[in-house]
């Protein structure tokens, strides 16, 4: 008879116990054929899983009620075989994220064991994606794994500047810093995104009601014309009157906003399609230097950040290049990663890549020539933190500017429009 138990087993007892049940039915320690059993690697698969199911195994686990088994985390690319997944993967949000170094910090600096802490997340945690990873990592650590195993088996749902300054916590012992330093980087981050939504929430909404404005003219007009057996008011002049003409232009809209939102999701991924979009941003004249200092404050606070864990060098800057998320910096890894292999110094990699302000490579030329680099891009951040939130109040004026523009023509086009159909009726009385 199969043994069945209701409650879960440890790992280490499962293995052991399936060979002495195949040792007294004499029978090799392989699963017979269909679905009747384990063989010995899906049974280590699911061991390592944390329960081993199946209705007729010679070893089932069976949970408790109401207990679902362990999380297990999103396998690293399992949702990046296509677009959607690579632009919607889940992802912990910022301000998760940041509300978690900080918890993490205070946990670690107070002497709290990581199992606790990480065990206390888990069961805190309310987000499902957010759920099974921290399930994930604390059965990894219940296990002996480190934190950077842990968050390495989760794929891309931390951000990868947290998972390689966690694996060089790891290695020097200086977590706390480490998430106290990442929980005031991604608090700023937030403020700052607090500050743009602010300032562009009203612009938009405007946008909005006169969106829905003229949907609604198109759909009145029609209605008019029908009730009165006339010909519908065309007021847009592309055939969109009545309820037909009102689904086409919401579903314009719709895919319109879908499409930005996909575009604006996959560069803040860093996809490598947008790319040549972000290029091209970066070309124009009033929006490309904004969007250039708040990629160089990234830059200097992730130098000063992983230059001060005592990274190799390599490494560090491949890491803080990466976190910039702009394509004229990205693209710059492979040439300062070469030139630096080569011998040359940091100041010397990155002048010769170019693209870099002459503050920047003056801060970068003084703390290697006085040895104090670590000092240097703690002060150039925090300067550039400062710029950046004047290049940010910029850019909101500009996007505000920019729906103001956009309102503005579609009022304009309506006015003309209904001016025209106006002259056009007057003339047809009169050849009348």
């Amino acid at each position: 008879m199969p043994l069945r138990l209701n409650r879960r087993v440890p790992a280490a007892a499962c293995l052991p116990l399936l060979r002495l049940q195949q040792a007294r039915a004499d029978k090799p320690p392989m699963a017979p054929k269909g679905r009747s059993g384990h063989s010995n690697a899906r049974l280590r698969l699911a061991v390592k899983r944390g329960t081993l199911k199946g209705r007729h195994g010679i070893i089932v686990v069976r949970p408790a009620r109401g207990h679902r088994g362990p999380p297990r985390p999103f396998p690293p690319g399992a949702l990046q075989g296509n677009l959607w997944g690579m632009i919607f993967s889940p992802r912990i949000s910022t301000r998760r994220l940041a509300e978690l170094c900080r918890r993490l910090a205070t946990s670690i600096e107070a002497g709290i064991d990581a199992r606790t802490v990480w065990a206390r997340e888990a069961a805190r945690v309310r987000h499902r994606a957010a759920g099974r990873q921290f399930g994930a990592i604390s059965l990894a650590i219940q296990r002996g794994e480190n934190l950077s195993e842990a968050l390495a088996a989760t794929g891309d749902f931390f951000p990868s500047l947290l998972r390689e300054l966690v694996e060089v916590g790891d290695q020097t012992g200086h977590l706390g810093e480490i998430f106290a330093q990442l929980a005031d980087h991604y608090q700023a981050q937030l403020k700052l995104r607090r500050i743009f939504l602010a300032s562009i929430t009203w612009p938009v909404a405007q946008l909005f009601l006169a969106v829905l404005v003229v949907g609604f003219l198109i759909w009145i007009l029609g209605v008019i014309g029908n009730s009165k057996n006339t010909a519908p008011i065309d007021i847009l002049g592309l055939g969109l009157v009545g309820n037909r003409g009102l689904l086409i232009y919401v579903g314009f809209w719709a895919i319109a906003g879908l499409a930005f939102f996909c575009v604006l999701h996959a560069i803040r991924r860093g996809l490598v399609w947008t790319r040549p979009i972000q290029r091209a941003v970066l070309r124009i004249p009033l929006l490309g230097p904004p969007l250039q200092i708040v990629a160089l404050a990234r830059l200097a606070w992730s130098l000063h950040l992983t230059l001060n864990t005592g990274m190799d060098v390599r490494r560090a800057m491949r890491l803080s290049l990466r976190s910039t998320r702009n394509a004229r910096y990205t693209d710059q890894i492979e040439r300062i990663d070469t030139s630096i292999a080569s011998g040359n110094t940091i100041y010397e990699s990155f002048l010769v890549a170019g693209s870099y302000p002459t503050d920047f490579i003056e801060s970068l030329h003084v703390g290697e020539e006085t040895g104090r680099l670590v000092e240097s891009m703690a002060v150039l951040s925090r300067q550039y933190q400062d710029r950046a939130r004047t290049a940010l109040t910029t850019l909101t004026m500009l996007a505000g500017f920019g729906v103001w523009i956009a309102v503005a023509a579609l009022i304009i086009v309506m006015i003309f429009r209904l001016f025209l159909f106006y002259i056009g009726t007057i003339n047809d009385a009169m050849t009348i």
